[in-house]
């Protein structure tokens, strides 16, 4: 069993390398392959095959190296998928640099994670509530947070809006890749399922028992393309949401303001995050020239 000491070490280690300040190996002949590489190919494997398939073991075996020398650029598998994490969430484009009210962009946004939990299934057999707190997580939900400033919503509320719109994706996404992967595994689909019982329908379900689901079924209303009921879910707490926003009590379009960082040389807000997700300190340019100069006057004198 590993000491307390152990684990807080590693997770510093950890977090280092997700932020880009570990040192690189020095010791020994300079491999044919980095951290980068290591990485992706461990993606790759997982989603192809699931995260069982990923080991250090596989992953060395993969890039003709031993096991013991991915040690030097990674800790352990926990480190590993943590890095894998934040990797691929580094395709969701930031959902404040989207355009539309905030509404539309929570929709693109909860678009775009449906689309990379479908590209990387495995990303929703890690456990939510411990995030790999890399750059990329980072700024993905530092850009849903600020489309969420535009409601007005107090910070507790803001919060418990962001976690009802992700479980519902995540929540969703899950389904659709388990009843995905039911029909791989077993090599029958969901149309052939259903022919192979039809026999239930015709002679042993009774209508008359049963009269809204028959009503239903006649409808044809029962089964649909999963993408559908995907919609239509987002849809509804798109609308919950909104709804929940308009009922705010004494709510104001001034109450955003306090999510504003303000400029360090007029005080003005400054704008959300740049499309690569780093924070823009200034509110203009015209500010960080003066900045500049001020300080560069500063050293002269």
């Amino acid at each position: 069993m590993e000491s307390g000491h152990d684990q807080d070490t590693s997770a510093v280690r950890g977090l280092e390398l997700l932020w880009g300040l570990g040192e690189r190996p020095k010791r020994g002949r300079r491999p044919a392959f980095t951290l980068e590489r290591i990485v992706r190919t461990a993606v790759g494997m997982a989603d192809a095959e699931g995260l069982a398939a990923v080991s250090m073991r596989r992953i060395a075996e993969r890039l003709g190296c031993t096991t013991m020398s991915l040690y030097r650029y990674v800790p352990g598998k926990a480190e590993l998928l943590d890095l894998m994490t934040d990797t691929v969430m580094g395709e969701v484009p930031l959902a404040d640099a989207a355009p539309g009210d905030w509404r539309t962009r929570l929709e693109l946004s909860a678009r775009a994670d449906w689309g990379l939990y479908h590209r990387h299934p495995w990303i929703l057999r890690l456990p939510a509530g411990r995030p790999a707190l890399g750059p990329n997580g980072f700024a993905w939900y530092e850009s849903v947070l600020r489309v969420l400033t535009a409601t007005g919503l107090p910070p507790t509320a803001l919060a418990n809006v962001f976690d009802l719109l992700d479980a519902y994706v995540r929540g969703a996404a899950r389904d659709s890749l388990d009843a995905a992967a039911v029909e791989r595994h077993s090599g029958v689909t969901d149309e052939q399922w259903r022919a192979a019982r039809a026999h239930f329908w015709d002679a042993i379900f009774v209508p008359a028992h049963y009269p809204v689901l028959a009503s239903l079924r006649a409808a044809g209303a029962l089964h649909h393309p999963r993408d559908r009921g995907f919609e239509f879910g987002l849809q509804r707490v798109l609308d919950s949401i909104e709804t929940f926003v308009r009922n705010q009590p004494q709510r104001h379009d001034e109450t955003s303001k306090r999510y504003e960082t303000p400029c360090p040389q007029c005080g003005n807000p400054a704008p959300g995050p740049a499309p690569s997700g780093r924070p823009r300190t200034y509110c203009s340019d015209a500010c960080r020239q003066s900045a500049y100069r001020a300080r560069r006057t500063r050293r002269l004198t």
